[in-house]
């Protein structure tokens, strides 16, 4: 198959191109970053240099595709982020639409049912004749590294959620196994499949990272959400993304996140936090 990736070389789809390319795909990847093109070169895909807000870039990229894995990213110099997500949306339905693409893997995250006005879920419902799965993982692995200076100057973890509340955890890598299994099974309309590595409390995962880096006593307390959204500001996010990030975290803490997860509890992934964590300590 053609199929298109989108994320540049992030967490997920790097690993997602390498393995598609294995399987004998013909893979391109969309970065904003040429710089990046001759490393997206060497791994056997094709670069494809724009930005995800130009609606014919996007629209020119996808043509001829048989798939295409969306992701929309973080922007934290965007202030309106319902609006910035609302036009990387529109601009990929708009695109699989003109292109007449039939299969669309939409990176979602597992807190979609409570952030719906900014989850992108919606606007890929509405394509007609499309199979589509939307990916809902958990937290990511990848997420512990920008706790590193938090640990490092105050000791511990904080967070709206912590403590017993348990979280579902997931490997980058075991996300990109889910896509190249969705691509390569027969689907039709719309499918929720959540995405998961390791079930853990917080309290759990600290002392599993804690001992990695010598700190086996590592506490992870969950703090109240205007103390977390003001150091959010203070560090120089947009009050709107600290506000959603606050808002998905509460949701976490409240339960309201696992309730719907463990409707549809997936199969958990090959890799473990505890694999993760000489990674963590690495570079801590």
């Amino acid at each position: 198959m053609k199929i298109i990736v989108t994320g540049s070389l992030g967490n997920i789809s790097k690993p997602l191109a390498i393995l598609l390319i294995e399987k004998g795909h013909d893979v391109t990847v969309i970065s904003s970053d040429a710089a990046k093109a001759e490393t997206i070169i060497a791994l056997g895909a094709k670069p494809a240099i724009g930005s995800l807000e130009d609606t014919i870039f996007i629209q020119e990229t996808f043509k001829g595709a048989d798939a295409v894995y969306c992701m929309i990213p973080f922007n934290m110099a965007e202030q309106d982020q319902l609006g910035y997500f609302t036009r990387i949306a529109n601009n990929y339905v708009q695109a699989i639409q003109a292109n007449n693409i039939k299969r669309v893997i939409n990176l979602s995250g597992w807190a979609a049912e409570v952030i719906k006005d900014h989850s992108a879920e919606g606007f890929f419902n509405d394509l007609k004749d499309v199979s589509v799965t939307h990916l809902r993982p958990g937290s990511f692995y990848s997420n512990f590294y920008g706790f590193i200076g938090m640990i490092k100057t105050y000791g511990m973890i904080m967070s709206n959620y912590g403590g017993d509340d348990m979280i579902a955890f997931v490997a980058p890598e075991d996300i990109a196994d889910v896509v190249v299994e969705e691509l390569e099974t027969p689907s039709q309309g719309i499918k929720i499949r959540y995405v998961a590595s390791d079930e853990l409390t917080c309290n759990e995962a600290a002392h599993i990272l804690g001992t990695a880096i010598g700190k086996p006593d590592l506490q992870w307390p969950a703090l109240p959400a205007e103390q977390v959204q003001q150091g959010m500001e203070m560090m120089g996010m947009p009050k709107d993304l600290a506000a959603m990030l606050v808002a998905m975290q509460q949701a976490q803490h409240s339960g309201e996140i696992q309730e719907k997860y463990f409707q549809q509890r997936p199969v958990l992934g090959k890799r473990k936090l505890k694999d993760f964590a000489p990674l963590f300590a690495a570079a801590y």
